[in-house]
């Protein structure tokens, strides 16, 4: 199995949307979930997943560290 990044979004509010966007020549959505508060989801980029969208308030972890969605700086 080659080495792909894990990351973990744990949502702070109900109905976040984590949307997973496709490889290639035309980038697409090809996932979807709906997190409530205080649920977790562990995930990682694949040969088919280059990129996530994070809609509502949630906390994201990478290794390159941690980001809260969903809030104005």
């Amino acid at each position: 199995m080659d080495n792909y990044d894990f990351f973990v979004i744990k949502a702070k509010e109900n109905g976040v949307n984590v949307i997973g966007l496709t490889r290639g020549e035309n980038t697409r959505f090809h996932h979807s979930e709906k997190l409530d508060k205080g649920e977790v989801m562990i995930a990682q980029f694949t040969e088919h997943t280059s990129a996530i969208k994070v809609r509502g308030k949630a906390l994201i972890q990478t290794r390159f560290g941690e980001v809260i969605s969903g809030e104005e700086e």
